[in-house]
């Protein structure tokens, strides 16, 4: 599949943008970018040179790719091997809690994923008699809003009969898998081999869908793309990381979404294999992250599989948090601005407070960005009383909703565990889940559900083995 000049051009542009967010001096570069000719190869000798752009003198983070730096970056007292302990057969039981949760946080955010606020999605329910929320969506929820998505008839809680196919929920199947195939030393190159075996492009969005095209065709020449390895740019020979063969290019300098959420919405399983391991959850979801993303894609990753680590051991709701910002660099934009919204969050009397004062402070960061929707979350653990009450709070904020519903909803199953979901939430799918994989044939939630309360079991005494 060839790109087009003009799609080129936009990508590339994005990554110049990305830069000026990420501290680098931009000022002229997006001049010149329009005054190229209309050639491959130029624009991507242009593109390359983007790596080479100087960092402000004034910026003030510092904010790594690589696995050893981050560490290095990070807090040195965080505990790199266990922060306690439990049963694996509890374990167990509370990753099965932590998958319906997200299944179902998943299909609750589903209808309302079309970039709408909190107060957009507030003001539509009371319009409807539904606030607060506290079951599916109706499917009268259109009469009310500018825009729902186009899953409404599948997803609104009078059409419900089974798991309708989501990106997010593929994902956290996908963790799965490569954890039982290779275990917790998987590598690119496993994740790739997986993705090509079980991923439709058109079921992958932003980073996932760039990498999969790339990883997915061997006729690179007709991108004109030969002459620009053989000037020295990044190939078999000269690699980014350990990204295979021609697909740095493409991660590295044609990928403005590297700091969005689609790495996070990949945490969870890594989360559920490690209870009260969080730096082997953070070391995992490094390896899988990092695959498509960079710096606050890849921080946001860790930071959640951390989370849903610890929150299998851990009682200290806001506790939590702060353990999993420890796994990140402390230096970070990540850090910081997480830190603030934990700060608010412990600091409001109700979830609407704290989301009001999250909104005000970090809502130009809005569907997928991360920093608000990660303080959403940490809004979310603290107020609920349950599992389903949380996925509510948790989708009533707004943003990604079905991709932060799902992990709220991980979150919350590892914390709260079995008896905390009621069976309303589950129920309506009949035990029938339609994935959006390939050559992956398992339809009974239920039986998904123990197979993902088996990673523990697979994935912790080689854990314990190798530390």
């Amino acid at each position: 599949m060839i790109i087009s000049l003009d799609t080129l051009k936009t990508r590339i542009q994005g990554v110049v943008l990305n830069k000026g967010e990420q501290g680098h001096e931009i000022g002229g570069v997006i001049s010149k970018l329009e005054t190229l000719p209309d050639s491959y190869d130029k624009l991507l000798e242009f593109a390359s040179e983007l790596s080479n752009l100087p960092v402000r003198e004034d910026w003030p983070y510092v904010e790594p790719n690589e696995l050893e730096d981050i560490w290095t970056e990070s807090d040195p007292l965080r505990n790199s091997e266990t922060i306690g302990s439990i049963s694996l057969g509890e374990s167990a039981k509370k990753v099965e809690s932590a998958f319906l949760g997200s299944v179902a946080g998943c299909i609750l955010g589903k209808p309302l994923e079309v970039r709408l606020t909190g107060h957009e999605i507030r003001d539509a329910l009371k319009a409807m008699g539904d606030w607060p929320l506290d079951r599916y969506v109706s499917k009268r929820i259109k009469e009310h809003l500018p825009r729902v998505h186009n899953s409404l008839l599948e997803t609104a809680r009078e059409c419900i009969q089974y798991v309708a196919p989501d990106d997010d929920i593929n994902y956290t199947i996908m963790g799965m898998l490569i954890l039982e195939e290779y275990g917790p030393d998987f590598t690119h190159s496993n994740v790739q081999d997986l993705w090509l075996e079980h991923l439709n492009f058109r079921t992958t969005f932003g980073p996932e869908r760039t990498t999969l095209l790339r990883v997915g065709t061997e006729s690179l020449d007709r991108f004109n793309l030969e002459s620009f390895l053989e000037k020295g740019g990044v190939g078999p020979t000269n690699p980014v990381k350990e990204r295979p063969g021609h697909l740095a290019i493409f991660n590295d300098f044609l990928n403005p979404g590297d700091e969005l959420c689609g790495a996070a919405i990949r945490a969870d399983a890594y989360g559920y294999a490690c209870p009260g391991r969080p730096q082997d959850a953070a070391n995992m979801a490094w390896k899988d992250s990092s695959f498509t993303h960079n710096r606050t894609g890849i921080y946001g990753t860790m930071f959640i599989a951390s989370a849903i680590a610890a929150a299998q051991i851990m009682d200290d709701r806001m506790g939590i948090f702060e353990i999993a910002l420890q796994y990140i660099p402390q230096k970070s934009r990540f850090y910081e601005r997480v830190s603030a919204c934990l700060e608010v969050v412990k600091r409001a009397d109700s979830w609407e407070q704290a989301y009001d004062r999250i909104s005000d402070k970090y809502g130009e960061y809005g569907h997928c960005r991360i920093y608000q929707e990660a303080g959403m979350l940490i809004n979310t653990l603290n107020f609920a009383q349950n599992i389903g009450h949380g996925i509510c709070i948790q989708v009533s904020q707004g943003a990604d909703t079905d991709s932060f519903g799902a992990t709220a909803g991980s979150l919350l199953g590892a914390y709260f565990g079995p008896g905390y979901l009621d069976r309303s939430w589950i129920d309506p799918f009949g035990d029938d889940i339609h994935s959006g994989l390939a050559w992956f044939f398992e339809r009974s939630l239920s039986s998904l559900a123990l197979r993902m309360g088996e990673l523990p079991k697979k994935i912790m005494p080689q854990l314990v083995e190798s530390s």
